[in-house]
């Protein structure tokens, strides 16, 4: 009897284990961050992830040494007019660069943890929002997938809206198995906005009404 109570009780914590594993969220700290866990997919002899602010260049992660030339243009991970990201790679000799997020998926390639899943899912749109890490910026686990909750920029129009999504990504082959839409999360008006309701007042005005008397009387 107490052996059965023993095998209980034993099975029940593995369970609690396995279920508080899957479900704990963990908050992507920042762009940098993130970048900073990727490692590239094939063999190269050594690389360089540059942050550019404002024109000027910061080496954030770097793998031996790379003689490269300075980028004027890049990815980003989070929508920003002022600063960037870029990769320069040497393998077989060549001087190589990565300037845009279809580029850093190829780079990344195999997925390792849940920072690359968000890295390559960068080029599906979404993104890690620092500014609302609870909707749109972190993530859980279990033995097969990453959760990502990430955010979507979904309308570049009046509003201006993000949405955030929930994007199930296999840890073995690094697809996309489910997407759970979660709805808006932000939305934004400005005074351009036609369909602004906060901001502008739209005044139907009746067109002025013809003095029926004063029409000139056909000619018969």
């Amino acid at each position: 009897m107490s052996n059965t109570a023993t095998r209980f009780t034993i099975l029940t914590f593995l369970l609690l284990g396995i279920l508080g594993y899957s479900q704990e969220k963990k908050k992507f700290s920042n762009i940098p961050s993130v970048l900073q866990q990727i490692n590239p997919g094939s063999r190269v002899d050594s690389w360089v992830l540059i942050y550019n602010s404002y024109g000027k260049g910061e080496e954030i992660k770097t793998s031996g040494k790379v003689n490269y030339t300075p980028q004027f243009s890049g990815f980003n991970l989070f929508p920003s007019e002022d600063s960037f990201y870029y990769i320069a790679y040497s393998e077989g000799g060549k001087v190589n660069y990565v300037t845009d997020v279809e580029g850093l998926k190829k780079f990344v390639d195999r997925i390792d943890n849940a920072q690359e899943a968000a890295v390559v899912l960068a080029a599906e749109g979404y993104m890690v929002d620092e500014e609302f890490k609870d909707l749109a910026g972190n993530y859980h686990e279990d033995q097969s997938n990453y959760y990502l909750d990430l955010g979507k920029l979904t309308s570049k129009e009046c509003p201006y809206q993000k949405t955030h999504y929930t994007v199930t990504v296999n840890k073995s082959t690094g697809a996309i198995s489910n997407v759970k839409d979660n709805g808006t999360y932000i939305e934004l008006y400005n005074k351009k906005c036609a369909n602004n309701p906060r901001l502008l007042k739209i005044e139907k005005k009746e067109e002025p009404k013809k003095d029926e008397s004063k029409k000139t009387p056909k000619r018969r």
